[in-house]
């Protein structure tokens, strides 16, 4: 069984607890304030557990030369990536207005620390877990430093390898104990063949102490369904209000109709998921009472004959007989009353069944 651990406060991930989903706002905020509290309300209707953001501290996640690059984009808020990137990137305090809202209409709050300065501000704020982004999973200074902070940590694995991933594993659990690791692929919009969610079982089997989640760039919802299938802990997508918004990460993202309905599916799937004993449920009754076989006698059976499989057959019979399964366990043993053809071959009619059939 895969470690549980509490990822937010009163909030348990792993084992069979229910699946964890962030929805990832990201940037899709447009640099607007108001649009962040309409994309954290609108997560909180639509069911997810938590509204998380990307904070960056510009100057430590890029150099003077990457900042300074032209960007000419469609999707481009400056005429330089730099630009580009202040326009989106909200200051300390509005971070601090954006977890207050988040607190009053009730929904986890969080941010991906996209560089180490940003993960010592994050600290500050107390958010409940830190975010790994994948551009970071092979990063370890930063996951050496995050990890010692000892919060609850989800990391990301786009781009990244087996061999890189079990170094994360390593280096993350000498230091936090508590934390996940997502599948991911890095593509923006995310084409299914990418997808790999055989990856899922390979994580579960590489690393069977910590849950296992999955974040998804793709279209539609049945993909995410079907990684909470194979188990997924924690799943996280990106939101946004409309596909159509200036920005790259739009087209990937949800719309509030497409994350409510994602939400119940797999609050739906995980119901469909059961406990892995295989049994007849009580559910089942009515059926088997209708259709369920019996073995009844296929010519008439005197008294004192001692059965052979060339007497019985199987069939829907009323009254119930002995269980179809069962019918072997039978040969050898004498019949104590006459059966008539096509009559229930009953436990009690056959010598010593009943006491043998339950041993």
């Amino acid at each position: 069984m895969s470690l549980k651990f509490e990822l937010c406060p009163g909030r348990m991930i792993g084992g069979n607890h229910p699946c964890f989903i962030i929805a990832e706002i990201g940037q899709n905020h447009q640099g607007d304030l108001e649009i962040a509290k309409k994309m954290i309300k609108m997560a909180k209707d639509s069911g997810a557990d938590c509204a998380k953001f990307q904070k960056s501290e510009l100057e430590h996640k890029f150099n003077r030369r990457a900042l300074e690059r032209p960007y000419t984009s469609q999707h481009s808020w400056g005429k330089t990536y730099g630009e580009h990137k202040r326009h989106l990137e909200f200051s300390h305090e509005q971070y601090r207005e954006l977890q207050k809202y988040a607190a009053e209409v009730g929904i986890f709050f969080t941010a991906s620390g996209m560089d180490e300065m940003a993960v010592e501000f994050l600290h500050q704020l107390d958010v409940p877990f830190f975010k790994v982004g994948s551009g970071d999973t092979n990063n370890f200074p930063y996951l050496e430093k995050t990890a010692q902070k000892g919060r609850p940590m989800v990391v990301s694995s786009g781009m990244q390898s087996m061999e890189t991933m079990r170094r994360v594993y390593q280096t993350v659990k000498k230091h936090n104990q508590n934390f996940c690791i997502l599948q991911c692929t890095s593509a923006y919009p995310l084409e299914p063949e990418d997808v790999n969610l055989r990856v899922i079982a390979e994580y579960q089997k590489e690393f069977p102490d910590i849950p296992i989640g999955y974040s998804g760039h793709e279209s539609g919802i049945s993909i995410t369904v079907g990684a909470v299938a194979l188990g997924a802990k924690v799943v996280e997508r990106h939101v946004t209000l409309d596909k159509s918004w200036k920005g790259s990460d739009h087209a990937a993202s949800l719309e509030p109709g497409e994350l409510a309905e994602l939400v119940k599916a797999i609050r739906t799937v995980e119901r469909a998921l059961g406990s892995g004993v295989k049994r007849m449920l009580p559910c089942e009754v009515p059926c088997h009472d209708k259709l369920g076989k019996s073995v009844v006698a296929k010519s008439a059976i005197p008294k004192g004959t001692e059965l052979t499989l060339d007497l019985l057959t199987v069939k829907v019979a009323e009254p119930k007989g002995v269980a179809p399964e069962d019918i072997f366990q039978l040969v050898g043993k004498k019949v104590l009353v006459d059966i008539e053809e096509d009559e229930s071959v009953t436990e009690d009619a056959v010598e010593n069944y009943g006491k043998k059939a339950k041993v």
